[in-house]
């Protein structure tokens, strides 16, 4: 790292601010690293934006504030959440910012998405949808629709086709609204728990409004909602024996899925951004899984510092009382796994794997050599996932330079 000095200038890379209480939020939009100042750091920004020396800029924090400002490790700091561009002309590395998704599209492209007219037709949409099933209950399609073809593998493809297209629309949503904000966005695979999932990564929105902020969490859903309430009123006018009508019976039933994943909040679910932010916190989940290791250890003996001892008596109630929601949920979400999901799995795959060692006729090979492969394919993008986040930090723990390293 190129060594900060008095006489050294900086430029930083373009950042947003905005007020949040006592304190700003200050970050870059490219890389979604926000952090907050109190407002002697927020004027320290501005007049390192300003180009002149280091040393300058204490003398002016000095002479208006009357308090003497290290400017140096500040700058320091700064360059460790990437925010410099340059020291003294030599150009930071900028690792931290990432290609977006769909690069070629614009704000210009997708700035209705944040028209409340929009959001107010999509919510017209489902309420219409809540109207046709209040009138003819009987719509609600029954489950059992899932398996709606003799062949197993036609419904199985089926379901996956209907619900990863649903899931690209979802996180479309959010990538526009983003976008349209001028928030790159970026989607990823990602992994819950036990949960495959499609991620847009939005966090440069942290520096807008809350009005645009909610609007881009709550896109997803919103656009879930309109496509169930269309559905309900698609399955009120389709006569049943129409092909249609099992389409969107299918529809119907994995947007109810989807919307009730998005309940369980201790998977940084939707849900859990918008607790986030009404909150007022930074990182509940990060937050949370800290205390949580920390009571831990004070049940085996081991105590160490509470890492809420800095937080405001609000930000510590709400971190305590999502910490218990996250240790219940996960605890439930893992047994679910176990005593439900992995059995449910066999019992399909056993079978299938049966057929293929024992043989059989030429459709039930077949039959079962897509369900071994769909399911294969499923859990392997879970594993992938999950040892791309999981996986570096794994290492560490069995690397000897890295234990040497935190026994100091």
């Amino acid at each position: 790292m190129h060594a900060v000095t008095g006489a050294s200038t900086v430029r930083l890379h373009p950042l947003r601010m905005r007020r949040d209480g006592a304190e700003w939020i200050v970050g870059r939009v490219e890389t979604g690293e926000f952090v907050s100042f109190p407002d002697i750091g927020r004027r320290t920004i501005d007049l390192l934006a300003g180009g002149g020396p280091i040393d300058e800029v204490a003398e002016r924090l000095n002479a208006e504030t009357g308090t003497a400002v290290d400017v140096a490790d500040f700058v320091t700091a700064l360059m460790g959440v990437g925010f410099v561009a340059e020291i003294d002309g030599r150009p930071m590395d900028d690792t931290r910012r990432e290609r977006p998704s769909l690069p070629w599209l614009k704000p210009r492209h997708v700035r209705w998405t944040l028209r409340p007219a929009v959001r107010a037709g999509l919510v017209t949409i489902f309420l219409c949808g809540l109207i046709a099933l209040a009138v003819r209950p009987g719509i609600m399609p029954n489950p059992s629709i899932m398996a709606w073809s003799e062949f197993g593998t036609v419904s199985l493809v089926t379901q996956i086709a209907i619900a990863w297209s649903l899931v690209m629309l979802h996180e479309l949503a959010h990538l526009c609204t983003a976008r349209a904000a001028g928030v790159p966005g970026r989607m990823t695979l990602g992994s819950r728990l036990q949960f495959l999932v499609v991620q847009t990564d939005v966090s440069g929105v942290w520096g807008e409004e809350k009005r645009v902020r909610m609007t881009v969490y709550l896109a997803g859903m919103t656009l879930d909602a309109a496509i169930m309430g269309a559905g309900l009123v698609g399955l009120s006018i389709v006569p049943p024996e129409a092909g249609v009508h099992t389409a969107l019976s299918i529809v119907v039933l994995t947007q109810i899925d989807a919307m009730s994943f998005q309940l369980l909040v201790f998977m940084r679910t939707d849900l859990y951004f918008v607790a986030q932010d009404l909150a007022r916190c930074r990182n509940l989940y990060g937050d949370g899984a800290a205390y949580g290791r920390y009571l831990a250890r004070r049940v085996i003996g081991r105590g160490g510092v509470n890492p809420l001892a800095a937080f405001s008596c609000r930000e510590r109630s709400a971190v305590r009382s999502y910490t218990l929601l996250l240790v219940l949920g996960t605890v439930v979400c893992l047994t679910v796994a176990v005593t439900i999901v992995i059995p449910a799995l066999a019992a399909i795959a056993l079978p299938a794997i049966g057929t293929l060692v024992n043989g059989g006729d030429g459709l039930a090979v077949i039959d079962a050599a897509i369900v071994v492969l769909v399911l294969a394919g499923v859990q392997g993008l879970w594993g992938w996932a999950w040892w791309r986040r999981h996986g570096p930090r794994i290492k560490r723990w069995f690397t000897p330079a890295a234990a040497e390293g935190t026994e100091g």
